[in-house]
Parts: C-alpha cells; structure tokens; sequence
C-alpha cells in the first residue's frame, strides 16, 4: 500500500477534476447543472475532503519523522537545458496542505448556507474548488517557476470570486484592482525568477542559493545585481500578501462574498506571499540588507493596516485592514529571520481570522434580512449593536477571535505574536517598538467592532440613519433601500452550516498555540528541530516574562479603552480625539490618502498618457499613413493620363525626357558622354 507522500500529487489534483467537471457542465448544460446544485457542492466538498485527509495523512507521517521526498519529472529539454517539474513534501509543505485544506472545507460547508439562495450558487462552488487546487499546487511546487504557474492561477481564481458579483459596479472595480496591483507585483517576480536563473542556472530553491553563492564568491554577479534579483522577487509577495504599498486591493476585495474574505483574504491567497518568503529563506537569509528591507516593509504595514482600522465602521473591511497588519507581523518575523516565528503566526492567523470574517458574514447574512440587501448598510456597524441577545454562537465565536488576535494568553494569538515581537527586539529594536504599539492598536479596534456590533441597542431600525448613510456613500434614496423598523425580518441565528464552521474554527483558535510555547517548540520541532532545539536550550524566564508582560499589558490597555469608550460609554472618543485631531483623524479615514495618491499619479496618470498616445496616434501614425495613401491616389490619378497606348506620345515623353537631362547636366557644368 503506497504512502500517503506517494499520492500527494492527488491533493491538488482532485478538487481540479471537480472544478474541471462542473465548469464543463456548466458550459454544456448549464440550467441541467444549476438545479443539481446539492449534488454539485456536495461532489465538490468531497474532493475537496478527500484532499483534507490526504494531507493531515501527509502531516502526520512527516510529524513521524518521515523523510522529505522531492518527485520530478522533465517537462522541457534543450540540449543541456533542462526544465523539471514535480512535487515536494516537506514538513512546511503538510503544514500549509493541511491549512489550505481545513480551511477551505469549512468554508465550502458554510458557503453552502451563506449562498443558498444565490442564483450562482453552483460557479461559485466551481471557483472554490479551482482555486483550492491551485493554492494547493503552488505548495507542493518544488521551485520557481511552477510556484509561477500557479501564483498565477490563484491570481486568476482570486479576480474570478472578488468579482463574483460582476453586476456589482463595486465588486468589478474591486476585482480589477486586486488583478492590476497583483500584476505589478508579479511582473517583479518575473524579472526576478528570470534573473535568477540567468545567475544561476536554476530555478530550485536550494540551486538558486548554492549557485548565488558561488556567484557572488568568484564574482560573476556583483552584490548590487543579487539584492536587485531578492527584492523583485520579493515584489511579489508584497503583492500577494498585501504589503505596504501594494496593500491597496485587499479591503477592496471586501466586496466579493464573505467566504472568499475567509478562505483567500485572511488564510490562504494572501498566505502564499509568507510562504514563498519563507521558501527562499535560503537566499534571503544570505542578505542581510534584503532580511531588513522585507522586516520594515513589513513593520510599515502592521502599523498601517492597524492604524487605518482604528477608525473603520464597514465590519468586513475593519477585519480586512487586521488582516494586512497581522500579514505585517509575519513579513516581520521573515525579515528577522525567524521563519518558524512567522509561519506560525501564519497558522494560528488563519484560524481566528478566518472564524472573524465568518462571523462577520453571519452577521451581515442577518442584517441583510431587517435593512436589506444593500452593503452599505448591512455592513455598516452603526446599524448594529444588541446582536449578541439574537445570535449568541456568532457572538461567542467572535469574542473568542478578538481575545486570540488582541495577543491573550493562553489563546493562539499570544503565542505566535509574542514570538514574533521577540525575534523583532533580539534583531531591530526600533522596529520592535512599533509592532508593540501595533499590538495594543489590535486589541483596541479588535473590541471596538465586538462592542459596536454585539453590545448595547440595536440600532438597525433608525431610519433617519439608514437615509444618512446611504446619502454619504452617493447612493440614490429608493424605497427599497430604506425600512422602517423590520419590516423585512427579524434578527436571528445563522443556519447550522454556518455555525459549525464558526464552533469548529473556534478550537485551534483556543489551543492550537500550545503548539508553539517558546520552552517547548512542537511547531518548531517539525519545521527545524535543530532551530527547535536551539530555542529551548536558550530559553529564558528572564528575557521571555518582561516581553510577554509589557505585550499583554498593552493589549489590555487597548481593551480597556475600547471598553470604556464603547461598552461603558464612558468615554466619547469623538469629541476627545477626532474634534480635537481633525487632521489626524481624517488622515486615518482617508486611509493615509494612499488611494487617492494611486487615483492621481497611476490611473489619471496612465488615463493622461493614453490620452497622450492616442493623439500621437491619430495625428502622427494616422497622418503619415493617410499622407502615403494621398500620395499613391494623386499620383495615380496623374500617371494615369500617361498610359495612352500610343507610341508616338511615348517617344515624345523619351524626347522630352533627354532635352531635360541635357539642360540639367549643362546647368550643373557637367559633360554628357
């Protein structure tokens, strides 16, 4: 009987013939197909299962001490070129698997509810399972280029579910946002896997750092060309994993459904940048200088991401802004070289973010029945409050979510964070500042959107705020759009296929940091026992408690203001700070005026430019092509009266034409032969 490392090929594989099989039916027979919906979604989730225990097969051999496997196979060959492709499995690898997996069956089950009365239920099914195979493939890739192939699918799948809702004139945008800014990105991984091969002959992780090496030891690649080479590649994960400043399409992408925030925009998609970083910790970890940039790119966008959320009143992208600080954190912990560190926090992130944004779906799926089915008003925050009363498993399931990201001990949060902050004091102590500052911002906003959402009267019924809100998004003032008390419903609990997700997701948000305890590293052990081993040899109460102690104690101090403010009321953090700081405060909700900085310089920018070359176009290209025309018809018309057939008018053009080269030459001074 083969092991589970043999057939690991299947795991990306099964959800592709799932995706591939409905896509054709749908293609061939499409209202066939859509009112098979239940069958469809439950041969999907079954491939996608079947996958599931595949990998947590994989994780546990490779958790038995089973060796790395590497299978390859020649895709390509040209004389001495020779291109593979394959799998690996590796213990980062059945980590991820088993991640990807777990979350996306969760979210499949409890799509089943959310999108139950959508007329697309069964594409979006589809989409789900696409884009599952390809995040899987892309961890399995053993180098970078097939790692490029299915950087670009997920791209692909991500523009297909944040644009699910196309007639969405905000969810289109959204996906050519996401598509355009991901573009830049990995046109600079591009460059740098190209480049890199171009210095090494390789496109393997290892290869790619032994023949850098060598490289740069005998001098065939000067420093400046190998740091150049790190940071394109580099360009795409900041892209991915919405780094600063290429950040900007991921609270866009807050328009596609909620499951898709939950699976691609807080576990998955924007995970393979960390992943990939820590993939090519190899290279990277031989550049210092390339370890710092990636460390401070990735403290500017904790604290930014952290900053902007402090003053959002959308729930899903209040959660979104979270999701780019905490990514800050793990790039963080990548340019400090503690990839165990990050990829940790990678996981127990995944986890608790993915049960926010379910929860907060469960939320909206609510409020959509009393305000309607607009979004700026079924998201909107200040319609909310007094949930907790109607649908108390939401409620307890996102309170446990904002103990875990606030860094509480004993929940996950604590542990990943902590250690990150840790490697950030040991290597930049500046920076470990700002990330500490970071964490008490977390916990602050994290328990403003429990308190605004959950807590105190429901709000929901003010119809004179319902006509406010909608005026100052732009939008027109219809009936349809406004409801007097609740006339559309009632507030209630989310379906079963919506709380089991959130009740099972609410466990490793619990527990799964116990994996990690700085003195007793399983997590570590898996990835780097010697790394492992190291940390608990040098592990000290004395270095561990101060940290610990001053993180927890901001993170309490964040809550305790969020509760004073918006539990208590005792505090109007209106009057206190955005009257007193107008500057400040507009700053924070014009979300650092990066967009409208990206509206002016690139898409009027580019707009002007095409502009531009549409007028060269027209008036240069156009002119000397029309011009060549003109010419060819004049002249033509003209000749034309020279073709008489008649020989003597012939011979007295050829007359003509000597007496005239006779009088030019003779002007000229020179002798005829």
């Amino acid at each position: 009987m083969p092991s589970a490392v043999d057939i690991a090929w299947l795991i990306p594989v099964l959800p592709l013939l799932g995706a591939v099989a409905t896509g054709l039916g749908l293609i061939s027979f499409n209202r066939t197909i859509n009112r098979l919906r239940k069958p469809v979604a439950w041969i999907l989730l079954t491939c996608v299962g079947a996958s599931a225990v595949l990998s947590y097969a994989v994780l546990f051999e490779q958790l038995a001490g089973t060796p790395s496997i590497e299978r390859l196979f020649v895709w390509a060959s040209a004389g001495s070129f020779v291109l593979p492709m394959g799998y690996v499995v590796d213990p980062l690898g059945s980590v991820m698997l088993a991640l990807v997996t777990t979350i996306a069956l969760l979210v499949m089950l409890y799509s089943h509810g959310y999108m139950a009365h959508d007329k697309s239920y069964v594409r979006f099914f589809t989409y789900l399972a696409l884009f599952t195979s390809s995040m899987l493939g892309l961890i399995v890739s053993p180098n970078l280029l097939e790692i490029y192939v299915f950087w670009e699918l997920v791209g692909m799948c991500s523009y297909l579910l944040v644009g699910f809702w196309y007639d969405r004139e905000g969810a289109a945008h959204a996906a050519q946002k996401a598509f355009i800014v991901n573009r830049v990105g990995d046109f600079g991984l591009l460059l740098g896997i190209l480049g890199l091969f171009w210095a090494t002959g390789s496109f393997d992780f290892q290869g790619i750092a032994d023949g850098l090496s060598a490289a740069l030891s005998d001098g065939t690649v000067p420093l400046w060309a190998a740091l150049v080479l790190c940071l394109l590649v580099f360009m795409g994960p900041m892209a991915k994993s919405a780094q600063f400043p290429l950040h900007v399409w991921l609270p866009d992408a807050m328009e596609g459904p909620t499951p898709i925030s939950a699976l691609i925009h807080a576990a998955t998609m924007v995970a393979a940048g960390v992943f990939l970083v820590a993939r090519l910790q190899p290279i990277y970890s031989q550049f210092p200088l390339v370890g710092f940039v990636i460390a401070l790119v990735g403290t500017i966008t904790c604290f930014l991401g952290a900053s902007i959320a402090l003053t959002q009143m959308d729930l899903k992208k209040g959660l979104a802004y979270s999701t780019v600080s905490q990514l800050g954190y793990m790039m963080l912990a990548m340019g400090c070289g503690a990839p165990i560190a990050g990829m940790f926090h990678l996981v127990t992130h995944a986890f608790f973010k993915a049960m926010l944004f379910l929860g907060s779906g469960s939320v909206i799926h609510a409020m959509e029945d009393v305000v309607g089915h607009e979004p700026v008003l079924a998201q909107d925050m200040r319609l909310m409050g007094g949930l907790r009363q109607k649908m108390p498993i939401t409620a307890t399931t996102f309170f446990i979510g904002c103990v875990a990201i606030s860094g509480i001990p004993p929940l996950a949060g604590f542990w990943s964070k902590d250690e990150i902050l840790g490697q950030a004091f040991n290597s930049f102590p500046l920076l470990w500042v700002v990330g500490w500052l970071t964490a008490g911002m977390t916990a602050f906003y994290m328990f403003r959107l429990y308190f605004l959402t959950f807590e105190g009267d429901f709000r929901g019924e003010e119809k004179e705020l319902q006509k406010h809100l909608l005026l100052a998004a732009g939008k027109e003032l219809e009936d349809e759009h406004v409801h007097e008390g609740h006339i559309q419903g009632v507030l209630h609990e989310s379906p079963w296929s919506m709380t089991i997700p959130l009740a099972v997701l609410a466990v490793p948000s619990v527990l799964i940091g116990l994996l990690g305890i700085p003195w007793n590293s399983r997590f570590g052990a898996l990835l780097d026992p010697n790394e492992a081993l190291e940390m608990a040899e040098n592990f000290s109460w004395g270095e561990f408690l101060p940290l610990a102690i001053l993180s927890v104690a901001i993170s309490v101090a964040g809550i305790t203001l969020a509760v004073f403010a918006y539990a208590l009321k005792r505090i109007d953090l209106g009057e206190l700070c955005a009257a007193r700081f107008p500057q400040v405060n507009r700053f924070l909700s014009k979300k650092w005026y990066l967009d409208e900085i990206n509206e002016k310089l690139f898409v009027q920018g580019s707009r002007r430019l095409a502009k531009e070359v549409l007028e060269v176009d027209a008036k240069v290209v156009d002119g000397v092509v029309n011009l060549t025309g003109l010419l060819t018809l004049g002249s033509g018309e003209g000749l034309k009266y020279f073709e008489t057939g008649r020989a003597q008018f012939y011979a007295l053009i050829v007359f003509g034409g000597v007496v005239a080269l006779v009088v030019l030459f003779g002007a000229l001074g020179t002798p005829v032969a």
